[in-house]
C-alpha cells in the first residue's frame, strides 16, 4: 500500500511541476504580447498559478493546452506605431501592417509540415495578422519552411516553451528595448544626417528582438544605466 501511495504522490508531484511550468510559459507569452502593445486585461497577465490551474485544468486536474489559446488585438499606440507618416507626396499612407494575434500552444510529441499547414490555413480563415506557435518539442525544417512560403498572407512565429520559462527582458542585466514608430525613426536619421544602414545592428533573430517580435528594417532605442549619466540610449537596426 506504501509503494503505491508513494507512486500516486509523485504523479501528483509531477503534475504540478507541469501545470507550474505552463503557468510560467502562459504569463511569459501575455507579457510579451502585451509588450508588443496588444490589448489584454491585467488579470489574466497577472494571474495566479491557483487560479490558472482552476481555469485551465482537464478532469484529471492537469492543464490542458488545448484551452490555453488566445488572441488580442493591437492597441491605438502600437497602430500607431506601425502606421506610414502622411508626406506632401503620399498624404494618404496605407494602413499599418499590423493586426490581431493569435497564440496557441501545441499538444504532441512532434510538429511537423501537417501541424504547420493546419496553423496556417485556421490563421488565414481567421484574418489572424500574427500567429504564435507554442511547443514543447522542436520543429522540423520541413515545416519551418512553411512560415516563409505564407509570408504574405499571415506571419507565424515559433517559441519553445523552454524559453519561455523566465521572461529575459525582466533580467537586471538586459537593457530596456523600446521600438521606434516611423515617424521616430525617420526624425532620428534626420536629426544624425544618416542613413538607417549606418546604425549598429541587431538581429531578427536575437532573444530581445524576438519577444518584441522586431521586423526586418524597424529600429529599437535601448536604454542603459550609467553611472555617470543616469541613463543613455543607443539606437539599433533590425536586420
Amino acid at each position: 500500500m506504501s509503494s503505491e501511495q508513494d507512486q500516486i504522490n509523485k504523479q501528483r508531484e509531477a503534475g504540478d511541476r507541469d501545470n507550474a511550468r505552463l503557468w510560467r510559459a502562459w504569463r511569459t507569452i501575455h507579457e510579451m504580447v502585451q509588450d508588443r502593445g496588444y490589448i489584454l486585461a491585467e488579470e489574466e497577465v497577472k494571474i495566479s498559478l491557483s487560479d490558472f490551474v482552476k481555469a485551465h485544468r482537464d478532469g484529471s486536474g492537469m492543464v490542458s493546452k488545448a484551452s490555453m489559446k488566445f488572441s488580442a488585438h493591437p492597441s491605438d499606440a502600437m497602430m500607431q506605431r506601425y502606421s506610414n507618416p502622411a508626406t506632401e507626396s503620399n498624404p494618404n499612407p496605407p494602413p499599418p501592417d499590423v493586426g490581431t494575434i493569435w497564440v496557441e500552444f501545441l499538444e504532441g510529441d512532434n510538429v511537423g509540415i501537417k501541424h504547420m499547414r493546419t496553423f496556417a490555413q485556421y490563421l488565414s480563415a481567421h484574418n489572424f495578422h500574427t500567429g504564435i506557435l507554442i511547443t514543447s518539442v522542436n520543429i522540423t525544417p520541413s515545416a519551418l519552411k512553411i512560415i516563409p512560403a505564407v509570408a504574405s498572407e499571415t506571419r507565424i512565429e515559433t517559441f519553445n516553451e523552454q524559453d519561455l520559462l523566465v521572461n529575459i527582458t525582466h533580467h537586471e542585466l538586459v537593457p530596456k528595448h523600446v521600438l521606434l514608430s516611423k515617424e521616430e525613426k525617420s526624425a532620428l536619421l534626420a536629426r544624425y544626417r544618416l542613413k538607417d544602414t549606418q546604425l549598429p545592428r541587431i538581429q531578427m533573430t536575437d532573444p530581445v528582438a524576438r519577444y518584441l517580435g522586431l521586423r526586418r528594417g524597424q529600429v529599437v532605442k535601448i536604454i542603459r544605466k550609467s553611472e555617470t549619466a543616469g541613463r543613455y540610449a543607443s539606437y539599433r537596426l533590425c536586420v
